[in-house]
């Protein structure tokens, strides 16, 4: 364990940036986003937390696969992987252990992506613990933690007017190399454990049942109930750092083109509109449904596990403050919260 002195900040984000990208969170209209550092005066820790998902620094929004050209029936293909290194500095744990959500789909059995891998591969993720969790916070409810090192490389405590650093892996530890950080003695310790300890997470989120329900309530009346407000905004999936729904397109102008990779999202209709004018989920009651059942049945029935991290975004991004905490309570007590 080290200690960095926070005005050492700067010293630190400056000599990143001479190697890799480096990805902090940024404060605009108040708010706060993941931006690339163009100087590291930019960057800031003092926030609870970003409007959306860091996820985008591996999974952007947009992206070129490839390009091409066709010149008399000559097509020369050009693939776009982006393999400059990259740092994403101040994640919270909740947005890490989303990476390893993402792996599953991306670097799985069925298929591996060579976007999103090659990036992942190239990403170092230095964590900042959660010293006051939000309200709309319930990491805890889903097997993480405001200080978790799952997913990280590095973690960093605020104690004052200094950080405690660990290393959590074998490229943290590179990271930190040069650094000539001091050790950390026994009183920074125990600062970092009684934070830890007084750290509160423990919003009321009980998810005992709600697989059982999900699988047997498929037509339950309450989907329509739990849509009533649901306006199809995607401003849940849009923020949140386990959605992967995304759509292709080619652009192209003239003998030139370039294949392009969008985020998409399960919340708008024209989603699953097929060719024919058909559409499976028609109305806001099956997308809803959707959002929910792919969350916590089907991702956990695919790869064991639940997508979501409990960072709360949707929650406080939701225009009509729909509750995902009381959606699944609902849930569970419309069938009884059976076993």
């Amino acid at each position: 364990m080290l200690l960095l002195k926070k005005d050492q900040v700067t010293n630190w984000l400056n000599k990143l940036m001479q190697t890799y990208q480096v990805f902090a969170p940024v404060k605009e209209d108040n708010s706060f986003y993941f931006r690339q550092l163009g100087s590291s005066d930019q960057a800031t820790l003092d926030y609870a937390n970003s409007v959306i998902s860091p996820k985008e620094v591996i999974f952007p929004r947009s992206e070129k696969l490839f390009c091409y050209r066709n010149e008399a029936g000559d097509v020369q293909l050009t693939e776009q992987i982006d393999e400059e290194k990259k740092v994403v500095f101040g994640i919270r744990p909740c947005d890490a252990k989303s990476f390893l959500l993402l792996d599953k789909v991306f670097d799985g059995d069925e298929y591996v992506d060579p976007y999103y891998l090659t990036r992942r591969n190239n990403t170092v993720l230095v964590g900042l613990g959660c010293n006051q969790p939000c309200t709309t916070c319930f990491c805890t409810a889903l097997g993480g933690g405001p200080f978790s090192t799952e997913a990280l490389d590095i973690i960093l405590t605020d104690i004052g007017d200094q950080y405690l650093v660990e290393a959590a892996t074998e490229r943290g530890k590179e990271l930190l190399s040069g650094m000539d950080l001091p050790a950390a003695g026994q009183e920074a310790q125990s600062a970092a454990q009684a934070v830890k300890a007084s750290a509160d997470c423990s919003s009321p989120v009980d998810l005992g049942g709600l697989k059982y329900q999900l699988d047997v309530n498929f037509n339950d009346p309450i989907w329509a109930l739990l849509a009533e407000r649901c306006l199809g905004c995607a401003a849940c999936t849009y923020s949140c750092p386990t959605c992967h729904c995304f759509d292709i397109v080619d652009e192209v102008n003239g003998k030139e083109g370039c294949r392009i990779r969008n985020w998409d999202a399960c919340m708008f209709p024209l989603f699953t509109l097929h060719g024919s004018g058909h559409n499976p989920r028609p109305t806001g009651k099956e997308r809803f449904r959707q959002r929910v059942m792919h969350k916590f049945k089907y991702f956990v029935d695919k790869y064991g596990a639940t997508a979501c991290v409990g960072c709360g975004r949707c929650i406080t991004n939701c225009p009509v403050n729909i509750d995902i905490r009381q959606v699944i309570e609902q849930i569970r007590q419309a069938g009884g919260d059976q076993q």
